[in-house]
């Protein structure tokens, strides 16, 4: 499962947006600019998003078998 981004948390920093996959990236929601996963089948789960997020806005949720790697 990729990472999840609680957009009513997300401050709109962009610090996300340097995910070493190129995968987040900024938009316009309800008139401010919230982080959103562009591609998130090619996510490497390196958790760089959710560690760097100054409003622990990003959860990743690992799946058991991802668990057991």
């Amino acid at each position: 499962m990729p990472p999840v981004i609680d957009i009513e948390k997300c401050l709109g920093c962009g610090t996300c947006e340097e995910c070493p996959g190129d995968l987040i990236y900024m938009h316009e929601v309800d008139g401010r600019e919230v982080a959103y996963i562009k591609y998130p089948e090619e996510c490497w789960y390196c958790g760089s998003c959710r560690q760097d997020c100054p409003a622990e806005a990003i959860t990743i949720e690992f799946t058991p078998m991802m668990l057991t790697i």
